[in-house]
Parts: structure tokens; C-alpha cells; sequence
């Protein structure tokens, strides 16, 4: 049985072997990547919404090189703490998979028997997740409609991605863990002193959410470097400041042949009370 729910009349899904079938006769077709769409159409807000190809190859590129490893090291910890023999992973915003793919072997290497999937709005970039791992399922979907039923997510992560809390709340079993992942206040500082005149940190703060008890909040630092103007563009591409930042900025970003910057997170872990 599949995690996914019908997105339509919320029965359970069956997964054969190129369509998703629920018991109300809805089919869902399995691209050739091995991904499905649990999208309905009055849920989209453009023709093709998310990133777009260029945003896709940029987070495929530039994670595979490692470059974001030791976050993926610390969620793989974190989340091994916290799941039982046969843990049920949701990645709400699942990207690429990098993340995804990533925890759901360190689980397999525990010796537990996980079952994943993730979701994402771009249909472009899953298309690269469900290629990298093909025993998790993936899903175009919404993180504010999710195609997963009740209390059936033990562990949900949510990496820089919307914060669609009544969704999570809902899918997430009593006693189950969210990990949602934040920029830390000098997170790319480096960069955004070539892009920006006057950078200014991101905000940090501790923000208690209706139905959910702090576990704890984990930092991860590091300083990286990017050794060729690809790896720096694909890094600018894959930022919200790739749209928001003044034309002379972006010039002297690619102007540049290495750079190195701080890289800084924090994962804030919450347990569903």
C-alpha cells in the first residue's frame, strides 16, 4: 500500500506498476522518472509551479558535490535518535531528494524499515528525486493540501520549505517529530556581502507552534569552498536572492572564480503533542 492518500476522495492508493489506483476508480499515472502528480488543478497557481529546470539542475548540481553534507549528516542523526523499527518519513519539500535519500539509507544502514516518500510542487525537480532513490515514492503535490492520511507520519521534515503547520499537524502521528530546517542568521554571509551593499542577517527566533512541544534546536555550521564560478552560480541560482538581487551584484558574483562562505543552519525539532 502506498503512503499517498487520493488527493480527490482522500481513499488509500494502490501503486502498480506505471498507475496509482484508488478503490473510487481514481488513477494517477506514474511519469517515467517514477513520480505521480497528486495535484489537483484548482490547486495550481501557474502552469508549472516551483522551480523551474534551471532552478532544478542548480540544487542537483550543487548538492551532489557535498557541499551541504554535513547538515544531511546532522538530520540523519537527529532523526536515527528519534524513530522506531519501521519509522514512516514525509520530506514536505523534498526537492531534488538530496535530503530525502539521504536519511532514508541512514535508516536502511540502522536496520529499521522505513517507508518514504516526498513531495514537492515542481514537477522538474522531482523528476531528479525520484531517479535518485526508487524505493521512496514521490509526489507533485501541495504542503497546505497534503495526499497523506491522518496521524500516519512518525517523522516529517520540512528544509526550507513552507511551513504549512495545520497540514503537518494533521499527518503526524501522536508523539511524532517534525524537523524543520532555517537559514541561521549569518547563513551565506560571504555571499551576500559580494551581492549586497549592505547585507544584513536573517532572523533567528524560537517560535512555539499550537500543538507542538520543543524537542530541541540543533545548529550546524561550516565554512565552504566554492572552487569554480559553476558551483558559485548554481549555489546564487538555487537562493531566493537569485531574484531579488541588484544587477551590479550579481556581476561581481560572477565575476568571481572561488568563493568561500559561512554555511549555518539550525534545525528546530518539534514533537506533536
Amino acid at each position: 500500500m502506498s503512503l499517498f492518500r487520493c488527493p480527490i476522495c482522500g481513499g488509500p492508493l494502490t501503486r502498480e506498476e506505471r498507475v496509482y489506483r484508488c478503490v473510487n476508480g481514481h488513477s494517477y499515472d506514474i511519469a517515467r522518472e517514477g513520480y505521480t502528480h497528486l495535484l489537483p488543478p484548482n490547486q495550481k497557481h501557474s502552469a508549472a509551479p516551483g522551480d523551474d529546470k534551471g532552478m532544478a539542475a542548480a540544487r542537483r548540481e550543487f548538492l551532489s558535490k557535498g557541499y551541504y553534507r554535513p547538515l544531511l549528516n546532522t538530520l540523519c542523526n537527529e532523526i536515527l535518535a528519534r524513530s522506531g523499527p519501521a519509522p514512516v518519513l514525509l520530506d514536505a519539500g523534498c526537492g531534488e531528494g538530496y535530503y530525502t535519500s539521504g536519511i532514508y539509507r541512514s535508516l536502511l544502514a540502522a536496520g529499521k524499515q522505513p517507508q518514504a516518500a516526498g513531495i514537492d510542487i515542481s514537477k522538474f525537480i522531482l523528476r531528479s528525486a525520484a531517479k535518485r532513490e526508487k524505493a521512496i515514492e514521490f509526489a507533485v503535490a501541495s504542503s497546505y493540501r497534503l495526499p497523506v492520511a491522518d496521524g500516519y507520519a512518525e517523522l516529517l521534515l520540512d528544509c526550507f520549505s513552507p511551513l504549512a503547520l495545520e497540514e503537518f499537524y494533521r499527518v503526524l502521528k501522536p508523539g511524532g517529530f517534525f524537523f524543520y530546517v532555517v537559514p541561521a542568521a549569518d547563513h551565506l554571509w560571504e555571499l551576500k556581502q559580494v551581492l549586497y551593499d549592505r547585507p544584513y542577517p536573517n532572523e533567528e527566533k524560537e517560535t512555539p507552534y499550537q500543538g507542538f512541544a520543543y524537542d530541541a534546536i540543533v545548529p550546524v555550521e561550516d565554512t565552504i569552498t566554492l572552487a569554480s564560478q559553476a558551483d558559485i552560480h548554481a549555489l546564487f541560482q538555487m537562493t531566493p536572492y537569485y531574484w531579488k538581487t541588484p544587477k551590479a551584484g550579481a556581476e561581481r558574483l560572477a565575476a568571481l572564480d572561488t568563493l568561500t562562505t559561512r554555511v549555518s543552519f539550525r534545525v528546530h525539532i518539534f514533537r506533536k503533542l
